[in-house]
Parts: structure tokens; C-alpha cells; sequence
């Protein structure tokens, strides 16, 4: 059957497709929010940030259990419709007056929890809807879907919070929410999706899941990659918005059309991933992608250098691009361009990774081992956020880029020098039957 045919996987398709959408207009937004209509700094972004990914690193290992006893999709249900009421709370607030970073904080501590829980059901619920086989095209297919968003998403965002505001973009971001739930709950329930009974302790669960990843020959290695490269993307997350808005002064516009650049990028690359996977392998594709990350970030770099060196003033706010003088244009264009090669890279890699680690392990591990990895990757934000922060406030936003860079760098060597290099999901990957064993 074609992805296209099945009716459960385009319902899924369309929800995480909405969501997505959301997602990027709040990127924007709550960067708008700290730093400008709150004043805050670099620093503040990151603990913002960290406060969002707090609770993938202090209950990610119990994320995958916890999902086990339910039904993903009521998982699913619970954390779109959850995550709507907090940013409608965000918005209120905002609207009113009477929001500060501890609140901004708190709220998104409650937004990342709610996320922990559908991310760790996400990742377990695409193998109940596809053969495992049509996996790494569905991960395409979700992520095509994703930078659609992030191109379109970041500029109308960017027009949006201009326009309106940052509120009011919040509270569209919780419709998109809503919106997903609501598709989600007429899905079918499907006889496969009973969870299972659980067996064993909660400690040996845990356990089982961790020597599931940290003793599988190919997925340790790339388990070790993406903690590290999270840090580097934590530090660069953390002080991007401050480079567009703080820096150089180019207002919600200007980030979102540089998120928007990333988006295209992001769109060209997952067009490719499959034909590459099959081409090249996919631990060849993957290492290749990881090692044009740092050189995209350190194009990014590179901006205030290239405003500086032009005798740009960045003292009064060019939020208009009529407004730009050629410095402002040279920078932009060179963070433009770094995100759009960034975006290619992950777009490129993303269904490849997301499919390997889906189509070699087994149905019962699949939600533990989903949420283990992705609660230390998003711990390392709580690490990489508030770091980047602090080297953005002591040395500058471009030291703390650089610093990202060097540490990407880093994370694709380790998987270059290791045993997923010659990983292929055609070779490595269980059959459906073998799955349910």
C-alpha cells in the first residue's frame, strides 16, 4: 500500500502536519517575547530554553514506561490538547501585562512535559500505522511536512508577531494544537495499539531499555553523536535569536525569514534523504550530513563579523529590510545561507536516522528506547542553552557560534569513527514478524 492510501497514516500525517505549522510560529513568538517585549538577554533565551527541556532530562527515562501503560494515541490526544492550554495561558498573560521570565519559565516546563509524553508515544505510534519497511519514506514524508512548515511558518510568523504580536501569535499557535487533537481523536483505535502488559520491575524496564541502545553496536555510537551535537545546537539556538534581534537588529521579520531560509533548506534535503540512503548507505549519508552542520553554523558566525567590519551601527532597530543598509544585507545573507545549508543537512539526515532507529529495534522497545533518547538529547539543552547564554554575555554572540560549531564537529567524528559507518537499513532492519517477538 502507498503512504497516500492509507487513511490512518494521512490523518496522523495531516495533525503533526498542523502542529508543525504552530510550532514555528512560536519559535518566533517566544523568542519576540523574551527578547524584546520582556528586554531580556541572550542568557535569558537560553534558561527559557532549558526551563522548555527541563523535563525530558528529569523524566525521559520514565517517559517510555509511562506511555507504555496507554494507548498512544490518547497520549497523543492529551499532550496536543494540554499543550494548547498552556500557550493560551502564555498569550493571556502576555496580553495583560503581567508575564515575566519566571512565568514564561514555569509554563514552559509544563508545554515541555506535555511534549515529552506525545514525543515518546510519536515515535511508537508511526510503526502501528506503516510496515516497518515504509518507515524511513513516512519519517520523509513527517519531515517534508515539517520544513514545509519551518519555510512558511518562521516568515509568516515574522509578519505575524510585526503585525499583531507575539500574544496573538501564541494563541494561533494553540489553535494549531487544538486542531491536531481534534483530528487525532476521529482516528480509528486500531486492535494493534493495545499496550501491552508491562513485565518486570520499573527499574529493569529502565535498565533494559538503556543496554538496548548503549549496547547496540550502530545505535550507541549515534546515541553518543546526538548527545553531543545537542549541546552545540542547544548554544547556537540559544544565542540565534539574540544575533537577528539583539545584534543586528532586524527584527521579527528578519528571524523569521532566516528560520524560513532553514525551512528551505530542510524541504530540499528530505526530498533527497531516501535516494541518498540508498545510494551511499545510511551511515555514509548521515556523517556526511553531520559534517556540513558545523560549516553552516560557522557561516552564521560569520554575520556580525561581516556587519562590524562594514562600520554597521547596530544601535537603532531595523526591523523593515527597506530599512537595511549593505552591511545589514551582507549579514543577513550569510546567516540566511548558513540556515539554509543547516536545514539541508537535517532535513538530509533526519528520515534516516529517525527510520534506522525505528526499523532495527522491536515493538515493545521502541517507546522506551524513543524516550530515552530523546530525554538525554533534550537534557543536553538544559546543559547547551544556558551555556550558550553565559558565553554569548562573557565573550559575544559570535565566540558562542563558534563554540557550537566546533562541538558539531566534534559529534560527527564520533560517527565517523565508529561502526555506524557502514550501517544500512536494508541489511540491519527486523521484518514485522521478527518485531512482534
Amino acid at each position: 500500500m502507498k503512504l497516500r492510501r492509507n487513511p490512518r497514516f494521512v490523518r496522523f500525517w495531516l495533525a503533526s502536519t498542523v502542529s508543525d505549522f504552530g510550532t514555528y510560529i512560536t519559535t518566533v513568538a517566544l523568542s519576540v517575547l523574551v527578547l524584546v517585549m520582556l528586554g531580556g538577554t541572550a542568557l535569558d533565551q537560553g534558561l527559557v530554553n532549558a526551563a522548555r527541556w527541563a523535563p525530558y532530562l528529569l523524566f525521559g527515562l520514565l517517559a517510555g514506561i509511562w506511555v507504555d501503560r496507554f494507548q498512544r494515541r490518547t497520549v497523543l490526544i492529551a499532550g496536543d490538547l494540554g499543550r494548547g492550554l498552556v500557550l493560551v495561558g502564555l498569550a493571556v498573560l502576555a496580553a495583560l501585562g503581567v508575564l515575566g521570565i519566571p512565568a514564561v519559565m514555569a509554563l514552559l516546563f509544563c508545554f515541555g512535559f506535555l511534549a515529552l509524553m506525545s514525543d515518546a508515544a510519536y515515535q511508537s505510534f508511526l510503526p502501528q500505522l506503516v510496515p516497518r519497511a515504509q518507515l524511513v519514506r513516512a519519517n520523509a514524508r513527517l519531515q517534508q511536512s515539517d520544513t514545509v512548515a519551518q519555510t512558511s511558518g518562521g516568515a509568516l510568523a515574522g509578519g505575524l508577531v510585526a503585525l499583531v504580536s507575539a500574544p496573538f501569535a501564541l494563541f494561533i499557535d494553540a489553535l494549531s494544537y487544538f486542531f491536531s487533537g481534534a483530528v487525532l481523536l476521529s482516528l480509528k483505535q486500531a486492535s494493534t495499539e493495545t499496550p501491552p502488559r508491562p513485565n518486570g520491575s520499573l527499574r529493569s524496564r529502565i535498565g533494559e531499555g538503556l543496554r538496548w541502545i548503549y549496547g547496540h553496536a550502530r545505535l550507541a555510537p549515534l546515541a553518543w553523536k546526538s548527545h553531543l551535537w545537542f549541546i552545540g545546537s542547544a548554544i547556537m539556538g540559544a544565542v540565534f535569536p539574540a544575533l537577528i534581534l539583539n545584534e543586528l537588529r532586524l527584527g521579527p521579520l528578519g528571524l523569521g525569514l532566516t528560520v524560513g531560509c532553514a525551512g528551505i533548506g530542510a524541504v530540499i534535503g528530505t526530498l533527497i534523504s531516501n535516494r541518498l540512503g540508498e545510494r551511499w548507505g545510511t551511515g555514509r549519508a548521515v556523517i556526511a550530513a553531520d559534517l556540513l552542520q558545523p560549516i553552516a553554523v560557522a557561516l552564521i558566525a560569520l554575520a556580525p563579523l561581516v556587519a562590524f567590519l562594514n562600520g554597521q551601527v547596530t544601535g537603532a532597530d531595523y526591523g523593515s529590510p527597506a530599512d537595511w543598509s549593505s552591511a545589514l544585507w551582507a549579514a543577513f545573507i550569510l546567516a540566511a545561507g548558513g540556515q539554509l545549508l543547516f536545514g539541508f543537512a537535517l532535513g538530509s539526515e533526519g528520515p534516516l536516522e529517525m527510520g534506522y532507529r525505528q526499523a532495527v529495534t522491536p515493538d515493545r522497545l521502541i517507546a522506551r528506547m524513543s524516550a530515552t533518547m530523546r530525554s538525554i538529547n533534550r537534557g543536553m539543552i538544559v546543559i547547551g542553552a544556558p551555556l550558550g547564554g553565559v558565553i554569548a554575555a562573557v565573550a559575544g554572540v559570535g565566540i558562542a557560534l563558534w563554540t557550537a560549531a566546533v562541538i558539531m564537529l566534534a559529534a560527527a567524528l564520533v560517527l565517523l569513527f565508529s561502526a555506524f559507518r557502514s550501517a544500512r537499513v536494508e541489511d540491519d532492519q527486523l521484518t514485522d514478524q521478527a518485531a512482534q517477538v
